[in-house]
Protein backbone atom coordinates (compact mmCIF):
# COMPACT_ATOMS: atom_id res chain seq x y z
CA UNK A 1 0.00 0.00 0.00
CA UNK A 2 1.43 3.24 -0.62
CA UNK A 3 -0.98 5.74 1.11
CA UNK A 4 -4.33 6.31 2.94
CA UNK A 5 -7.82 7.97 2.79
CA UNK A 6 -10.33 8.21 5.53
CA UNK A 7 -13.99 6.33 5.65
CA UNK A 8 -15.84 7.75 8.45
CA UNK A 9 -13.53 8.20 11.28
CA UNK A 10 -10.92 5.41 10.07
CA UNK A 11 -7.50 5.40 8.14
CA UNK A 12 -8.19 3.19 5.64
CA UNK A 13 -4.95 2.11 3.42
CA UNK A 14 -4.94 2.30 -0.48
CA UNK A 15 -2.55 1.30 -3.45
CA UNK A 16 -3.34 3.83 -6.06
CA UNK A 17 -1.08 3.78 -9.38
CA UNK A 18 -1.55 6.39 -12.61
CA UNK A 19 0.00 5.12 -15.75
CA UNK A 20 3.15 6.91 -16.79
CA UNK A 21 3.06 9.03 -20.30
CA UNK A 22 -0.79 8.76 -20.37
CA UNK A 23 -2.36 12.80 -20.85
CA UNK A 24 -6.28 12.35 -18.38
CA UNK A 25 -8.80 11.97 -18.26
CA UNK A 26 -8.32 8.56 -17.96
CA UNK A 27 -10.78 5.44 -16.70
CA UNK A 28 -10.49 4.99 -12.89
CA UNK A 29 -10.64 1.28 -11.28
CA UNK A 30 -10.71 0.00 -7.99
CA UNK A 31 -10.58 -3.10 -7.27
CA UNK A 32 -12.21 -5.34 -3.83
CA UNK A 33 -11.14 -8.05 -1.91
CA UNK A 34 -13.30 -10.02 -0.07
CA UNK A 35 -13.89 -11.26 3.18
CA UNK A 36 -10.72 -13.04 4.60
CA UNK A 37 -11.06 -16.92 4.33
CA UNK A 38 -8.88 -19.95 5.28
CA UNK A 39 -5.41 -19.78 6.61
CA UNK A 40 -5.24 -16.12 5.17
CA UNK A 41 -6.41 -14.05 7.97
CA UNK A 42 -7.61 -10.82 7.58
CA UNK A 43 -4.08 -9.02 8.31
CA UNK A 44 -2.98 -10.38 4.88
CA UNK A 45 -6.10 -9.37 3.00
CA UNK A 46 -5.65 -8.68 -0.63
CA UNK A 47 -1.65 -8.40 -0.60
CA UNK A 48 -1.62 -9.44 -4.45
CA UNK A 49 -4.16 -7.29 -5.31
CA UNK A 50 -1.51 -4.46 -6.34
CA UNK A 51 -0.27 -6.50 -9.24
CA UNK A 52 -3.20 -6.90 -11.05
CA UNK A 53 -3.54 -2.60 -10.25
CA UNK A 54 -0.44 -2.08 -11.93
CA UNK A 55 -1.54 -4.27 -14.87
CA UNK A 56 -4.75 -2.47 -15.55
CA UNK A 57 -2.06 1.01 -15.36
CA UNK A 58 0.25 0.17 -17.51
CA UNK A 59 -0.70 -2.21 -19.86
CA UNK A 60 -4.17 -0.77 -20.36
CA UNK A 61 -3.76 2.90 -19.48
CA UNK A 62 -6.28 2.87 -16.35
CA UNK A 63 -5.69 4.56 -12.75
CA UNK A 64 -6.30 2.14 -10.48
CA UNK A 65 -6.68 1.80 -7.00
CA UNK A 66 -7.10 -1.23 -5.01
CA UNK A 67 -7.51 -0.91 -0.99
CA UNK A 68 -8.25 -2.74 2.50
CA UNK A 69 -11.71 -2.74 4.08
CA UNK A 70 -11.82 -1.93 7.66
CA UNK A 71 -10.64 -4.50 9.73
CA UNK A 72 -8.12 -5.87 7.09
CA UNK A 73 -4.85 -5.70 6.26
CA UNK A 74 -3.33 -2.68 7.35
CA UNK A 75 -6.74 -0.40 7.41
CA UNK A 76 -8.21 0.69 11.01
CA UNK A 77 -11.43 -0.24 12.62
CA UNK A 78 -13.66 -3.81 12.61
CA UNK A 79 -15.72 -5.71 10.31
CA UNK A 80 -19.25 -4.83 9.52
CA UNK A 81 -21.33 -4.62 6.41
CA UNK A 82 -22.35 -1.33 6.36
CA UNK A 83 -18.81 -0.25 7.06
CA UNK A 84 -17.64 -2.14 4.08
CA UNK A 85 -20.20 -0.07 1.97
CA UNK A 86 -19.28 3.21 3.62
CA UNK A 87 -15.31 2.25 3.15
CA UNK A 88 -16.13 1.68 -0.97
CA UNK A 89 -17.96 4.51 -1.05
CA UNK A 90 -15.76 6.68 0.24
CA UNK A 91 -13.08 5.00 -2.02
CA UNK A 92 -15.01 5.81 -5.16
CA UNK A 93 -14.95 9.57 -3.65
CA UNK A 94 -10.91 9.39 -2.45
CA UNK A 95 -9.85 8.24 -6.31
CA UNK A 96 -12.27 10.99 -7.84
CA UNK A 97 -10.93 13.78 -6.14
CA UNK A 98 -7.17 12.25 -6.48
CA UNK A 99 -7.28 11.21 -10.51
CA UNK A 100 -9.94 13.01 -11.76
CA UNK A 101 -11.06 9.91 -14.30
CA UNK A 102 -13.14 10.07 -16.94
CA UNK A 103 -15.58 7.38 -15.25
CA UNK A 104 -15.35 4.32 -12.35
CA UNK A 105 -15.31 0.68 -12.96
CA UNK A 106 -15.35 -1.56 -9.79
CA UNK A 107 -13.75 -4.78 -9.98
CA UNK A 108 -14.24 -7.05 -6.80
CA UNK A 109 -13.74 -10.50 -5.57
CA UNK A 110 -15.96 -12.45 -4.03
CA UNK A 111 -17.95 -10.46 -1.17
CA UNK A 112 -16.29 -7.38 -2.24
CA UNK A 113 -18.24 -8.32 -5.77
CA UNK A 114 -21.24 -8.90 -3.77
CA UNK A 115 -20.90 -5.23 -2.22
CA UNK A 116 -19.66 -3.50 -5.24
CA UNK A 117 -22.44 -4.48 -7.05
CA UNK A 118 -24.94 -3.11 -3.81
CA UNK A 119 -22.93 0.20 -4.30
CA UNK A 120 -22.54 0.53 -8.05
CA UNK A 121 -26.42 0.06 -8.18
CA UNK A 122 -27.05 3.29 -6.48
CA UNK A 123 -24.09 5.64 -8.06
CA UNK A 124 -24.45 6.67 -11.57
CA UNK A 125 -20.35 7.49 -11.18
CA UNK A 126 -20.19 3.51 -11.70
CA UNK A 127 -19.89 3.00 -15.30
CA UNK A 128 -19.38 -0.98 -15.37
CA UNK A 129 -18.49 -3.90 -12.61
CA UNK A 130 -17.00 -7.22 -12.54
CA UNK A 131 -17.39 -9.90 -10.48
CA UNK A 132 -15.41 -12.66 -9.38
CA UNK A 133 -16.80 -15.42 -7.54
CA UNK A 134 -19.75 -13.36 -6.39
CA UNK A 135 -22.19 -14.39 -3.41
CA UNK A 136 -25.82 -13.39 -4.63
CA UNK A 137 -27.06 -12.92 -1.06
CA UNK A 138 -25.13 -13.11 2.69
CA UNK A 139 -28.27 -15.43 3.76
CA UNK A 140 -26.36 -17.86 5.25
CA UNK A 141 -24.30 -15.33 7.59
CA UNK A 142 -27.39 -13.98 8.53
CA UNK A 143 -29.05 -17.50 9.17
CA UNK A 144 -26.48 -17.55 12.40
CA UNK A 145 -25.02 -13.67 13.23
CA UNK A 146 -23.20 -15.16 16.38
CA UNK A 147 -21.44 -17.67 14.97
CA UNK A 148 -20.41 -15.49 11.97
CA UNK A 149 -18.77 -12.41 14.84
CA UNK A 150 -16.98 -15.43 16.75
CA UNK A 151 -15.38 -16.09 13.18
CA UNK A 152 -14.66 -12.74 12.34
CA UNK A 153 -13.07 -12.17 15.41
CA UNK A 154 -10.99 -15.50 14.88
CA UNK A 155 -9.37 -14.61 11.80
CA UNK A 156 -9.27 -10.93 12.99
CA UNK A 157 -11.47 -8.70 11.04
CA UNK A 158 -12.93 -7.39 14.31
CA UNK A 159 -10.25 -6.15 16.44
CA UNK A 160 -11.75 -4.22 19.34
CA UNK A 161 -13.22 -5.79 22.92
CA UNK A 162 -16.62 -4.81 22.71
CA UNK A 163 -17.34 -4.81 18.81
CA UNK A 164 -20.13 -4.60 17.45
CA UNK A 165 -21.85 -2.15 20.51
CA UNK A 166 -24.69 -3.14 18.93
CA UNK A 167 -25.17 -6.55 18.27
CA UNK A 168 -28.92 -6.77 16.68
CA UNK A 169 -27.83 -4.07 13.88
CA UNK A 170 -24.62 -5.47 13.49
CA UNK A 171 -26.63 -8.66 12.52
CA UNK A 172 -29.79 -7.25 10.43
CA UNK A 173 -27.21 -5.52 8.05
CA UNK A 174 -26.40 -8.96 6.73
CA UNK A 175 -29.89 -9.50 5.48
CA UNK A 176 -30.33 -5.20 4.41
CA UNK A 177 -27.87 -5.32 1.38
CA UNK A 178 -29.51 -7.75 -1.24
CA UNK A 179 -27.34 -7.88 -4.57
CA UNK A 180 -29.55 -9.79 -6.39
CA UNK A 181 -32.15 -6.99 -6.21
CA UNK A 182 -28.70 -4.60 -6.81
CA UNK A 183 -27.73 -6.60 -9.98
CA UNK A 184 -31.09 -5.60 -11.39
CA UNK A 185 -31.17 -1.78 -10.82
CA UNK A 186 -27.55 -1.58 -11.80
CA UNK A 187 -28.72 -2.99 -15.35
CA UNK A 188 -28.17 -1.73 -17.82
CA UNK A 189 -24.26 -0.74 -17.51
CA UNK A 190 -21.84 -3.13 -18.28
CA UNK A 191 -21.70 -6.17 -15.98
CA UNK A 192 -18.94 -9.22 -15.90
CA UNK A 193 -19.92 -12.43 -13.96
CA UNK A 194 -17.38 -14.98 -13.21
CA UNK A 195 -17.11 -17.63 -11.45
CA UNK A 196 -15.22 -21.37 -11.11
CA UNK A 197 -17.26 -24.18 -11.46
CA UNK A 198 -15.27 -26.06 -8.91
CA UNK A 199 -15.70 -22.96 -6.31
CA UNK A 200 -15.43 -24.93 -2.79
CA UNK A 201 -17.07 -21.56 -1.00
CA UNK A 202 -19.82 -20.15 -3.35
CA UNK A 203 -22.21 -22.24 -5.39
CA UNK A 204 -22.20 -21.54 -9.37
CA UNK A 205 -26.07 -20.75 -9.07
CA UNK A 206 -24.81 -17.55 -7.17
CA UNK A 207 -23.50 -16.30 -10.23
CA UNK A 208 -25.78 -17.29 -12.41
CA UNK A 209 -28.60 -15.65 -10.18
CA UNK A 210 -26.38 -12.47 -10.43
CA UNK A 211 -26.08 -12.59 -14.35
CA UNK A 212 -30.20 -13.47 -14.94
CA UNK A 213 -31.32 -10.56 -12.62
CA UNK A 214 -29.10 -8.05 -14.11
CA UNK A 215 -30.47 -9.36 -17.87
CA UNK A 216 -27.31 -8.46 -20.37
CA UNK A 217 -24.46 -9.36 -17.88
CA UNK A 218 -21.24 -11.53 -19.69
CA UNK A 219 -21.31 -14.85 -17.42
CA UNK A 220 -17.72 -16.61 -17.50
CA UNK A 221 -17.42 -20.04 -15.96
CA UNK A 222 -13.89 -20.91 -16.09
CA UNK A 223 -13.78 -24.87 -15.68
CA UNK A 224 -11.72 -26.49 -12.91
CA UNK A 225 -11.24 -22.73 -11.17
CA UNK A 226 -11.73 -22.60 -7.52
CA UNK A 227 -13.01 -19.56 -5.14
CA UNK A 228 -9.37 -17.63 -5.69
CA UNK A 229 -9.91 -16.91 -9.13
CA UNK A 230 -7.65 -14.13 -9.09
CA UNK A 231 -5.22 -16.95 -9.02
CA UNK A 232 -6.14 -18.25 -12.32
CA UNK A 233 -5.07 -16.79 -15.37
CA UNK A 234 -7.37 -17.53 -17.56
CA UNK A 235 -9.50 -15.79 -15.52
CA UNK A 236 -6.98 -12.67 -15.32
CA UNK A 237 -6.93 -13.28 -19.14
CA UNK A 238 -10.93 -12.76 -19.30
CA UNK A 239 -10.81 -9.79 -17.02
CA UNK A 240 -8.67 -7.67 -18.59
CA UNK A 241 -9.80 -8.37 -22.07
CA UNK A 242 -13.31 -6.72 -20.48
CA UNK A 243 -11.46 -3.69 -19.31
CA UNK A 244 -9.94 -3.15 -22.07
CA UNK A 245 -13.18 -3.35 -24.36
CA UNK A 246 -14.80 -0.79 -20.98
CA UNK A 247 -11.49 1.37 -21.46
CA UNK A 248 -12.17 1.78 -25.75
CA UNK A 249 -15.65 2.58 -25.35
CA UNK A 250 -15.35 5.31 -23.03
CA UNK A 251 -13.21 6.69 -25.93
Amino acid sequence: MNGHFVSGNLRLARYLVRPAGRPGPLPGLIVCHGFPIGPLDARQSAGTFPELVDRAANDLGWVGMTFNFRGCGQSEGDFSLQGWVNDLRAAIDHLIEETSPSGIWLVGTNTGGSLATCVAADDPRVRGIALLGPRADFDDWAAQPRRFLEHAREIGAIRTPGFPRNFDEWGRELRRFRPTDAARRFAPRPMLVMHGDDDESVPTADARQLAEAHGSAELRLIVGAGHRLRHDPRAVAVLLGWLDRQRLADN
